[in-house]
């Protein structure tokens, strides 16, 4: 890769993200009109049909919320219900092998980090293609942090 993308840079599965959202506001729509609709249902019935339908929302918004974001001071993960910021120093290698369902930073303290934000599910090229950039930004930055 020989251009850099300039900082900040946002990762995330947008086609996804797309299908989860649409998905959560389809479901809680029409769970609260079949919920308004069905007369013999008391208000506390409906309630709970309404409730309900934003509770799945919710979860999979929850899904789609997932990101990468690379800029000067490192990467910031945010995964389904976590958030943690990683110094360019920490990552030593961003991993997407085949079969592998998003990427995975290998941490200067031997453990690894799943970044959900980039994941080749619906859209397998452009997830490879994030990787390259985030493994190149990983590597540019750890080039200039050496003494």
């Amino acid at each position: 890769m020989s251009e850099l993308p300039a900082l900040p840079v946002t990762f995330r599965p947008g086609r996804t993200r797309a299908v989860l959202l649409t998905a959560g506001v389809a479901i809680f729509v029409v769970i609260t009109t079949v919920a308004m609709l069905l007369e013999q249902l008391t208000p506390g019935e409906k309630l709970s049909f309404v409730f309900t339908g934003a509770i799945l929302f919710a979860v999979l918004a929850l899904l789609a919320r997932v990101k990468v974001v690379a800029d000067e001071s490192g990467v910031t993960v945010v995964n389904i219900v976590s958030r943690r910021h990683l110094e360019w120093a920490e990552i030593l290698q961003v991993n997407l092998r085949p079969g592998d369902p998003w990427v995975f930073l290998n941490l200067s303290d031997g453990t690894s980090q799943p970044a959900l934000g980039i994941q080749p599910g619906i859209a397998k090229e452009r997830a490879i293609a994030d990787a390259r950039t985030l493994r190149a930004l990983a590597e540019d930055r750890s080039l200039r942090d050496l003494p």
